[in-house]
């Protein structure tokens, strides 16, 4: 993808140049938000396209994103989204555990209950009572709703889960 994303979601029309992560008081404290201006990474903008392909009310793994991408690791994943997600669904690319993402598990939760995400309630005994995603149910193979895969399965590449 040649168009670059801006904190808001839009994109910058494919110009190259800087994206602001978001700074503003509504961004600042979302995964991916800081006070600086980066320029996209092409890995982090294909980690950016995969994140918005998931469809509400499901999620993909740090790792089923790299394996998506047939590119680099969980933690790769992990920090582009740390860097940039803030432009995307961010709350859909989670830990293999479906523990929600910490410090901002309670906006997760809002996101997981608008859309219907199948959800663990948390034991009694669970430190804060914080259910966890239902992965067997929530997590999403990569295909879309015709069948079709996503943007690297156009190119050929990447291993599908």
């Amino acid at each position: 993808m040649s168009q670059h994303r801006t904190s808001d979601g839009g994109t910058n029309g494919g110009r190259t140049g800087a994206v602001r992560a978001g700074n503003d008081r509504a961004e600042s404290d979302r995964p991916g938000a800081g006070p600086t201006v980066h320029e996209l990474p092409e890995y982090a903008e294909r980690v950016l396209d995969v994140a918005e392909l998931i469809p509400p009310g499901r999620v993909m793994t740090y790792g089923d994103v790299a394996e998506w991408l047939g590119d680099g690791g969980p933690r790769q994943v992990g920090r582009a989204m740390a860097l940039y997600g803030s432009a995307v669904p961010w709350w859909r690319v989670v830990r293999s555990d479906g523990v929600l993402l910490p410090g901002h598990e309670l906006r997760a939760l809002d996101r997981y209950r608008e859309e219907g995400t199948p959800l663990r309630e948390a034991s009694r005994g669970a430190e804060g009572h914080l259910p966890r995603l239902d992965m067997k149910r929530a997590r999403w193979d990569g295909v879309t709703a015709d069948g079709g895969g996503g943007a690297d399965r156009d190119r050929g590449g990447g291993a599908h889960i």
